[in-house]
């Protein structure tokens, strides 16, 4: 056999991430980029903005994952969970950056704990701590729900990224850059799916408007803009969501259109907090990170 045709070979490989089944052994896409935070910029505030950006596609990752032995068939998924392992890497990327600004949002393990600073952020902090969108945190629902929900996070996530890639931070321009070119292919696979149920059998045009119905009420949180959002826009550093509303409505009125769908409302109205940045979630994200969260706490120095 030749050996690189192994698929086992990496497995026996000894390094410092041997405590991942797998390994966690892969390429910075970050290499050759200044990763110093930019002068006159405040540490904390960019590792708080990189943080909520992480929460949101971790969340989404995890929900994604659930539908492993679930999807309608095998080819959706394995889609659902290569859109999942996406986003899991942007929140990687989004993580380290934080830790990176600030380190003092990163829990602390022990002294000599192994845990890397994105597992510690992810697998270490009470749904309080997070500050992902709700939208991104509902129980899954059914299949209609889970695109729907995916047409909407991607559309706006991707306006975001194609404004972050002029951002003045480097790094978040990098990220965005790589990340935005993954969220064109989940915004066109959420898409054609809205569209084909939509105009599918009787039964498939009630979900996916059903879905519409019970997600719509979580749209205007998505452009609703924190403190630390207006501090960076205006540094040059992030984008203020709400200027992200009307062109979200413009593409989501094209793809609901073809479907033959609308939403009941104006998209852009924006709430007067963004309930989730601020850690209030609903009980859907507890039982969640209790579930993704399980074998880290109960095995905190643990290698395998």
């Amino acid at each position: 056999m030749i050996e690189h045709d192994n698929a086992y070979s990496g497995l026996l490989e000894s390094d410092d991430h041997d405590r991942w089944a797998f390994g966690g052994d892969f390429d910075d896409p970050l290499a050759g980029i200044d990763t110093s935070v930019p002068a006159g910029v405040d540490r904390s505030t960019l590792a708080r903005y990189c943080l909520t950006l992480a929460d949101d596609a971790l969340v989404s990752a995890q929900r994604l994952t659930q539908w492993c032995t679930h999807a309608p068939e095998l080819e959706e998924e394995v889609a659902l969970a290569n859109i999942a392992l996406d986003l899991v890497g942007q929140a990687r990327l989004l993580f380290a950056r934080a830790a990176a600004a600030d380190s003092a949002l990163v829990p602390v393990i022990s002294s000599t704990s192994p845990v890397p600073v994105d597992d510690a952020l992810a697998f270490f902090r009470d749904a309080s701590d997070y500050r992902n969108m709700r939208l991104c945190e509902l129980a899954n629902g059914d299949f209609a729900h889970t695109v729907v929900r995916m047409l909407l996070i991607v559309t706006w996530r991707s306006l975001l990224f194609d404004r972050l890639r002029t951002s003045g931070d480097p790094v978040l321009s990098a990220i965005a850059d790589k990340g935005l070119k993954e969220l064109t292919y989940h915004r066109d696979y959420a898409a054609r799916w809205v569209v084909v149920l939509g105009n599918g059998t009787e039964e498939s045009r009630r979900r996916t408007e059903d879905a519409l119905t019970t997600l719509e009420p979580y749209v205007a949180e998505l452009f609703a803009t924190t403190g630390d959002e207006r501090e960076l826009a205006a540094a040059g550093i992030a984008a203020d969501p709400a200027t992200l509303a009307d062109d979200f409505e413009r593409i989501l009125v094209a793809i609901l259109g073809a479907a033959g769908l609308v939403m009941g409302s104006r998209t852009g109205a924006t709430p007067s907090t963004p309930i989730g940045r601020l850690g209030e979630h609903s009980d859907d994200l507890t039982v969640l990170l209790a579930e993704m969260q399980s074998v880290a706490r109960a095995h905190p120095e643990g290698r395998w």
